[in-house]
């Protein structure tokens, strides 16, 4: 049997491997109702799940009509992240398909990881809650390099985990549903994959075809003017079609 051409599958985790906007945009809105704030609506939290949670809370000072102060906002951001750790696993849930797809992999021998710039903590506890922590291969957060997405370190930290060496860093496939993602991906060497199928608005979608890459995530219309600059290798519309692509590729190698 020849060498296998992938090696490894990598992901980004929230808006790509896992839904977690629903629970987002509940803290979100419940926030806005205590604090007597102006509430964002469910589209315009969606877009900013990528950002972080600072860009979240950040939408009550550019909707509300009195200025905050920056020490409010970074207030509001640990309320976010209390309440968050507190109820995070709610209503979130693995993308369509990917269950499957992880079964797949790891029946195949194909290492899956991922690698978030979402806090330690909260991926750990959200991986254990959807009962994928002891499956997971790798998981690379913040806290585990000097540099996050979209410099190269954090992939190149995975691979080094799963005993990869870096010139085979092209059998490793990257997927993300936002440019760090991709640049980081791109940077380190391996294949990527946009994520396009959740949260993007008609008016988006019409430049998907720029992206070459699966765009299935949380992306912002500001995001989106820059899209032929991403660079992905391939660009899947829905989770089913990310599997599909997957599933060839790992098959073709076995």
């Amino acid at each position: 049997m020849s060498a296998p051409s992938v090696k490894a599958i990598l992901f980004d985790l929230d808006g790509t491997l896992v839904d977690t906007a629903r629970d987002f945009v509940y803290i979100i809105q419940q926030l806005a109702k205590q604090y007597q704030l102006q509430t964002p609506n469910e589209e315009q939290i969606r877009e900013k799940v990528s950002a972080g949670a600072l860009a979240m809370v950040s939408l009550f000072q550019t909707l509300g009509d009195t200025p905050l102060a920056e020490e409010q906002i970074l207030a509001y951001r640990q309320q976010f992240l209390d309440n968050y750790e507190q109820n995070i696993c709610v209503k979130s849930q693995i993308y369509s398909g990917l269950e499957s797809l992880l079964t797949e992999l790891e029946i195949q021998g194909v290492a899956w990881g991922i690698v978030t710039n979402k806090p330690r903590y909260l991926s750990e506890r959200l991986l254990q809650a959807l009962q994928l922590d002891k499956r997971c291969s790798v998981l690379v957060c913040p806290e585990d390099v000097n540099h996050s997405k979209p410099d190269p370190e954090p992939l190149y930290l995975a691979i080094e985990k799963l005993a990869i060496d870096r010139s085979e860093a092209g059998k490793v496939i990257y997927i993300g549903d936002h440019f760090r993602d991709i640049e980081a991906g791109n940077r380190a060497g391996m294949q990527t994959i946009i994520a396009g199928y959740g949260y993007i608005s008609a008016e988006e979608k019409q430049n998907l075809d720029c992206w070459g890459i699966a765009g299935y995530g949380y992306i912002s219309a500001e995001e989106k003017q820059n899209l032929d600059c991403w660079g992905a290798d391939e660009m899947v519309e829905t989770s089913q079609e990310l599997v599909e692509q997957l599933y060839q590729l790992i098959r073709n190698d076995y």
